[in-house]
């Protein structure tokens, strides 16, 4: 999976130099300059993580929080400010967000923020397809759990074999 952030921040020099320091630690990273030009990335599936600008004109990282809440509530969302205070980043973490960052930040904090967001991010992507397969009847996955080379080969032979008609009372299975 491609680990990507969408940035969405107001001020073009700071807008440009938060996606240089993503940019560096090798994010795929989406800029945007306002809510309206983030509005359409921002999506159940979107596979990796928000960051935001509190302040901006028009539709604030506030209102961007709780658009991202309603497409995806486990959608990582990191707010940034450079004129926080207690209650608002009281405010941030009741609404639902994932971190609150004080302007300028140092890059390590920002990435330290962003990796733990994306951990969370790819759990909560590989829980769903996870369940995904589940619903749809997918019982090699459901008996022979695992990514590896292995356990992918005995799923498929799984398969072939259900896909045959044989079974293990018919004493062919294709397995040695």
């Amino acid at each position: 999976m491609t680990e990507e952030v969408l940035l969405v921040e107001d001020d073009p020099l700071v807008r440009e130099a938060l996606a240089q320091t993503l940019d560096l630690a090798e994010y795929k990273v989406h800029a945007a300059g306002s809510f309206v030009a983030a509005k359409d990335v921002i999506a159940p599936e979107f596979p990796g993580v928000i960051v935001t600008d509190i302040r901006m004109p028009g539709r604030d990282g506030f209102h961007l929080l709780d658009y991202a809440r309603a497409q995806d509530g486990e959608l990582p969302v990191i707010l940034l400010t450079g004129e926080g205070d207690i209650p608002m980043a009281v405010r941030a973490m009741q609404d639902g967000a994932f971190d609150f960052l004080e302007k300028p930040c140092d890059p390590k904090t920002l990435l330290a923020s962003v990796e733990r967001a994306m951990k969370l991010r790819a759990l909560v992507l590989e829980n769903r397809a996870l369940k995904r397969r589940l619903t749809r009847g997918d019982h090699a996955a459901r008996m022979i759990p695992g990514k590896s080379a292995v356990a992918q080969n005995y799923r498929d032979r799984l398969r072939a074999v259900a896909a045959a008609g044989q079974g293990w009372a018919g004493g062919t299975c294709g397995c040695r």
